[in-house]
């Protein structure tokens, strides 16, 4: 296991309140856990992040966002049900109020799972040596744990347990240290979801959305049907560009657009998809300060930060070492916009979806109280609450097994399996694809590997035949199948639903094999060679592409 942080935190003596010196670590967790009130093990118990943070006092508080909260969000009112299960704590309280079940009927007596004995985290290593831990129906009466199966299976509020809100709101704190005093999380059901419940809570029919240029098709498939309308702002090799954002919200004209000026952004900064681009921490703070001027409010799509990579060195070069300490993990990822937040205008989603597991179908927001209330409000009468057993399951392995040192420890092998990854596809890529039409940039962080094609090289075109890029891009994707390789065209991500002026295919270097990696981009680089008729020896030399290394090719894969 790699050594904790080197820093620590300071606490108060007093069990209500407790009193942070610098800033919160994995070091300061059980200082902070021993000073705090006990986590209840009651049924459907109120938890909130307030009880499980340090207070912030000398942070300012967040702004207020009345003004674009709309009317369906406005009118929300607490679950009457949900509210009467507060009372559930009471000393002595028999309640035939709710419609919990009894979990004597519940067909489960214990849980088991096998999970990694850190840090032997590969698959053949978890087979071999992991620990094998159990949730049983009772756990929490008999004195073994604070969650079990009698409260994980039945109902809860939606904010999810207390158990497991306590494990990421100190990882949020840890992580990111929000610079304002009011932030809370909450969880959901995943990011989609919670993506869906903010445009139900800020935006009106014919609104627009300001998004990246290339964004994440399912994100504009929900704002589809809810009537908002997708801005596509202007990329290069670190996402959309602040200064095209600042010149059309400063130029907006209401009457031309026929819509009032926008006021959220919605933007996945880190591994972005589909084009993998990363926002250096400069751009983040440009980004920023362009929604202060404009007084936006930011949507934060994080799925993939913890999936920021070593850097790129090169097929010859040798790898850059891996960080030393938690504390230089922590410190090598590119500080989120909610890090940034003074104003508490982010709302960041995060998932376990790409660092635990997509089926868990459990993440959480952190924004400000206002907004977190409202989120809550919204999911007592759709979502209810993350599913228990998905929340039992992450709290086995994240709090009472791994703790916050051992799913760093997780995060930091993340880091370097997915680095392996993303170097396979890349050296593949200067082996087997054609660079006269090819180009690319070694992604930063994420699974998807974006690569534009030079459509305007295409023998069609040269012979002076009228023919559109949507044709061209349906060819050539075409012609992958037809070699045995399925890419995602990049079309299919166009904010404004146009085929923008660039041509781009988005891979994905996650799930495949190692070998059926290489296999399936030397089968897409000779469906270009047919597409474009190119000879087999055209493909230029080991390590380049285009007459450039990967890192000189920086600004090219975007249309820059």
């Amino acid at each position: 296991m790699l050594p904790p942080s080197a820093f620590d935190v300071e606490a108060a003596t007093d069990t209500q309140a407790i009193t942070f010196i610098e800033k919160f670590t994995v070091n300061g967790v059980s200082a902070r856990r021993s000073k705090a009130p006990a986590v209840s093990t009651g049924l459907a118990t109120y938890a909130s992040s307030d009880m499980f943070k340090s207070p912030g006092l000398d942070k300012p508080k967040a702004k207020r966002w009345d003004d674009i909260l709309n009317q369906e969000s406005q009118t929300r009112q607490s679950s009457s049900l949900k509210a009467a299960s507060q009372l559930l704590k009471t000393p002595g309280l028999i309640s035939l109020g709710g419609g919990l079940p009894s979990s004597t009927v519940f067909p489960f007596e214990h849980l088991e799972i096998k999970i990694p004995k850190p840090p032997n985290f590969s698959e053949s290593e978890t087979k071999e040596s992991g620990s094998v831990v159990r949730a049983g129906k009772h756990d929490a009466a008999e004195g073994k744990s604070i969650y079990d199966i009698h409260i994980a299976f039945n109902y809860g509020q939606a904010t999810g347990s207390a158990q497991l809100l306590r494990f990421v709101t100190e990882h949020t704190e840890i992580v990111h240290r929000p610079p304002y005093q009011d932030w809370q999380c909450t969880l959901t059901v995943g990011s989609t979801s919670a993506f869906e419940m903010a445009l139900r809570m800020f935006s009106n029919r014919g609104d627009y959305m300001m998004t990246e240029e290339y964004s994440f098709c399912t994100a504009l498939e929900t704002a589809s049907p809810l009537g908002v309308r997708c801005l596509g702002i202007k990329m290069d090799e670190e996402g959309l560009l602040p200064s095209h954002m600042d010149d059309i919200l400063s130029n907006w004209s209401e009457s031309e657009r026929g819509a009032k000026k926008p006021f959220l952004l919605y933007a996945v900064p880190t591994g972005q998809n589909p084009t993998g681009a990363t926002q250096s921490a400069q751009r983040r703070r440009e980004i920023y300060a362009v929604s202060q001027k404009h007084d936006l409010y930011i949507l934060e799509d994080e799925p993939y930060y913890f999936l920021q990579m070593q850097p790129y060195t090169g097929p010859s070069a040798p790898d850059v070492p891996p960080p030393s300490s938690h504390e230089a993990f922590l410190e090598a990822l590119v500080p989120s916009l909610l890090s940034m937040d003074t104003d508490g205008r982010v709302m960041r989603m995060d998932s376990f979806s790409k660092v635990i597991a997509p089926g868990m179908r459990t993440g959480w927001i952190t924004a400000s109280a206002q907004i977190v209330e409202r989120i809550n409000r919204h999911a007592e009468v759709s979502t209810q609450m993350p599913s228990g057993v998905s929340q039992l399951v992450l709290f086995k392995l994240l709090d009472e097994t791994w703790g916050h040192a051992g799913y760093l420890d997780w995060l930091i092998w993340m880091r370097l399996e997915y680095t392996r990854k993303r170097d396979n596809i890349v050296h593949a890529c200067e082996r087997f694809l054609p660079r006269e039409v090819a180009s690319w940039v070694a992604p930063e962080a994420g699974m998807f590997h974006w690569i534009k094609v030079d459509w305007r090289k295409h023998p069609l075109i040269k012979q002076g035949k009228e023919v559109q890029l949507l044709e061209l891009e349906e060819k050539i994707w075409r012609a992958g199948v037809d070699s045995g390789v399925l890419t995602a065209k990049g079309s299919w991500f166009r904010a404004e639903g146009d085929g923008g002026e660039d041509m781009f295919f988005r891979t994905t270097f996650a799930a495949a094999g190692e070998k059926d990696v290489v296999e399936a981009v030397k089968r897409f680089g000779e469906g270009l060679r047919v597409e474009f008729g190119l000879n087999e020896n055209n493909g230029g030399v080991n390590g380049k592409v285009n007459g450039h290394s990967g890192e000189e090719t920086k600004g090219l894969s975007n249309g820059t």
